[in-house]
């Protein structure tokens, strides 16, 4: 087994900017993309700004057809520290984005997502395999994120795919005790599959307080390949996150499993209390963690 590395990166402060470390939000743009704000970072995921009636590539020759806008345009973002990309894929880094993003922008992804983007031209790539870390520091604030495992589909497609990761972000003042529980602990799954290697997550880390599920119940030639209500509610149950919200639904032909259903097996499995629904567009806010007193 190879060295597991750590990247480190710093990122610029502007003079009038502030670090606020106890609240935060996370504004839902669609599918995969959320703005993720605190602590003084400013978060782009899965950059997807493609209309209603726009197609992307998903491999095999196969194509899908978006059904939804996204919140905003990609021109009315805020300005952006970096983006964390869970794979390469039409629907969470799109022609939009490629055209329109500054070329400088640090990118957090995978190794195969790194090498496709530095193709496109893309000058500052982080790539992590399972359990990397990169640690980015800006003004008095610290956050780490570290690749967590994720599976595109069944063993054998999945490797017809592009490799997928989910991430685990850890924020923390600059001059905190790297032993201490960070302020806020967020798990982001990607598009994976509930499977074993998940199991490792909460075993690692036993207190996350927001977890943002993949959901839609992606299907192509019948095969699942992204979690759809009932894999949605064991990754609930599983990752027992304070909060979980689901994104990456409803948006694409392939996504075969909706909201509702999501919902409905949510109640039946007496889960409510810990999830929150997000429409795109809109924003939940919350409150830095109490379990460093």
């Amino acid at each position: 087994m190879s060295q597991l590395q750590t990247v480190d990166l710093e990122l610029p402060v502007a003079e009038d900017e502030e670090s606020d470390l106890e609240n935060g939000s996370i504004f839902f743009v669609g599918t995969a993309t959320i703005v993720l704000e605190y602590a003084g970072f400013t978060i782009l995921t899965d950059p997807n700004f493609l209309h209603s009636g726009d197609h992307v590539h998903l491999g095999y020759g196969i194509k899908s057809r978006r059904r939804t806008d996204p919140a905003i345009d990609i021109d009315e973002l805020p300005p952006i520290d970096f983006i964390l990309l869970s794979h390469y894929h039409g629907d969470h880094f799109d022609r939009v984005a490629e055209a329109k993003l500054d070329k400088d922008l640090p990118i957090v992804t995978t190794p195969h997502a790194a090498a496709e983007l530095e193709e496109k031209g893309f000058r500052q790539t982080y790539p992590l395999e399972t359990w990397e870390e990169c640690r980015i520091r800006k003004g008095d604030a610290r956050l780490s994120i570290t690749a967590m495992p994720g599976r595109h589909g069944p063993p054998v497609l999945s490797k017809g795919l592009p490799p997928v990761m989910g991430s685990m972000l850890e924020f923390r003042p600059d001059d905190a005790d790297p032993d201490e529980p960070p302020l806020l602990r967020l798990y982001i799954s990607g598009d994976t599959l509930v499977y074993d290697a998940l199991e490792e997550i909460p075993e690692r880390y036993p207190d996350i307080d927001l977890a943002l599920l993949h959901l839609g119940g992606t299907r192509i030639l019948g095969v699942l390949l992204t979690m759809d209500a009932a894999q949605g509610v064991e990754a609930v149950d599983l990752i027992d996150a304070d909060t979980a919200i689901p994104i990456h639904y409803n948006d694409y032909e392939v996504f075969r499993s909706p909201l509702s259903n999501f919902k409905a097996a949510v109640e039946k499995a007496g889960l409510e209390d810990q999830v929150e629904y997000l429409e795109h567009g809109e924003t939940f806010e919350f409150e830095s963690s109490d379990r460093r007193g």
